[in-house]
This record gives C-alpha cells, sequence and structure tokens, in this order.
C-alpha cells in the first residue's frame, strides 16, 4: 500500500500534455524607472512573453510582472552570450508602485550626497 496523500486521484495521459516551469534565473538590472527596467541575462527573452522578475530594493524584495519590449544580444565572450532586455511593468499593484518610487528616490537623493 502506497503512502502517498493526495487530494484526488491522478490520471495517465495517454497523448501529449505540454507544460512550462517557471524559474527564477539571476539577472543584473541595468536602469529601472517606475514603467519598466532594463536586465541582462545569458539567456534570451521572447519578445512580448510575460514573465514574473523579483527586484531587490535595497531591504525590500518585490515581485513584477513585465512584457518583454525588446531583447538583443549585448556581448560575446569565448563562451558567454549576455542579452539586455527591456521590460515594460504591467499591473503593478500601490504597494509595489510606492517600492519602487521610494527605492529610486533613495538613490536619486543618495547620489545628491543626501542621506
Amino acid at each position: 500500500m502506497s503512502s502517498e496523500r493526495r487530494d484526488g486521484p491522478r490520471l495517465d495521459i495517454l497523448g501529449e500534455l505540454n507544460g512550462e516551469v517557471m524559474v527564477f534565473q539571476a539577472m543584473n538590472v541595468r536602469d529601472l524607472s517606475i514603467a519598466g527596467a532594463k536586465v541582462e541575462t545569458p539567456f534570451a527573452l521572447q519578445l512580448d512573453s510575460i514573465h514574473e522578475f523579483r527586484l531587490t530594493l535595497g531591504e525590500q524584495s518585490v515581485v513584477v510582472k513585465g512584457r518583454v519590449a525588446h531583447c538583443q544580444i549585448s556581448d560575446v565572450e569565448q563562451e558567454h552570450i549576455s542579452y539586455q532586455t527591456g521590460i515594460e511593468f504591467v499591473d503593478l499593484g500601490e504597494k509595489v508602485t510606492e517600492a519602487i518610487d521610494a527605492f529610486l528616490e533613495t538613490v536619486r537623493s543618495e547620489r545628491r550626497g543626501g542621506i
């Protein structure tokens, strides 16, 4: 007798059923605004695709949904290719918008010699 516990029985798929897995992969954020960001990754992102991005804003992390506006190769080394991708944020909640805005203001203030 199996010790597995499930909420419902599983059904074997006899044909083909495709799926996707979402994985958080490290990226470098090159610029940031309340409307979007430019990110650099070791892989290309498909134009017009929608992804979730985790941004570390100082001591706070937020997850934003973004549409890939453009993606191009930015650097080619012997065994490494970098892609720069423009992300347009979509459906930002009020708290996320406030967190990004506060982070940007902190960076501006630090650059002016404040804080």
